[in-house]
């Protein structure tokens, strides 16, 4: 039976947060967890997956399921399809100056239809429709209509990721986006945590914004989306 090595709570987010903050939505086969699909779509497994991982992992997705597999190195058996791969950056916010900010609203249930609206037009991840349980997610109305959303997702322990930071077209370049990520800061600072993000290594703009607001490059890594047989 394979022996795990213990990692930092960040090296391995998505099943360190499914052993405790987020334990409601786990399912696990072997080592491998995952989210109830309807939460999201992220699956944990091990820094290096051995064969019995690989046969889990097929089990949990299904037959032609897909999934992003973190890190470098990942050979897939037979069977299986490379789909995408994906630089990518883990940022921590230890040095976020974060701030209440009273105009925006804490979203619930009742907004999910409005903020996967937003998620099609804006595209900053994935989103499924109860994404909104995984923390507090905090939204700017203009007029009624909700235009930039920013909320927590991943929660390691000590950790809280800070995700689906979006604002519609029209509305960028007023620093709205700053706002949104402070302001959820503020609210992870408070539970005496700390934040932290992912991007895409090439969406360079969104990394400089995330650098001026006093996050840091932790961690580069891949992405790399594979399909089940």
């Amino acid at each position: 039976m394979a022996v795990e090595i213990v990692v930092h709570p960040l090296d391995d987010p998505v099943r360190a947060s499914l052993r405790g903050e987020h334990r409601r939505f786990a399912q696990w086969v072997g080592r491998i967890g995952r989210y109830e699909p309807e939460v999201a779509r992220f699956v944990g497994h091990p820094p290096v997956l051995d064969d019995q991982d690989w046969v889990d992992l097929g089990v949990a997705l299904g037959s032609g399921g897909s999934a992003g597999i973190r890190g470098v190195g990942h050979v897939p058996p037979a069977g299986w399809t490379v789909l995408e791969e994906f630089d990518t950056v883990q940022m921590e916010g230890s040095g976020l100056r974060v701030a209440v900010d009273p105009e925006l609203e804490t979203l619930t249930a009742a907004d999910v239809p409005e903020i996967l609206e937003l998620i099609t037009r804006t595209e900053p991840g994935p989103f499924a429709p109860r994404t909104v349980e995984m923390g507090t997610y905090l939204g700017l109305r203009v007029d009624g209509r909700l235009v930039a959303m920013a909320g927590e997702r991943m929660h390691p322990p000590g950790w809280t990721e800070i995700s689906a930071v979006c604002t519609d077209a029209e509305f960028r370049g007023r620093g709205i986006a700053s706002r949104l990520i402070r302001a959820v800061g503020a609210g992870i600072r408070a539970r005496g945590e700390t934040p932290f993000l992912h991007a895409i290594a090439h969406n360079t703009s969104a990394v400089s914004l995330y650098e001026t607001l006093g996050f840091t490059v932790r961690k580069k890594s891949k992405l790399t989306l594979v399909q089940a047989p």
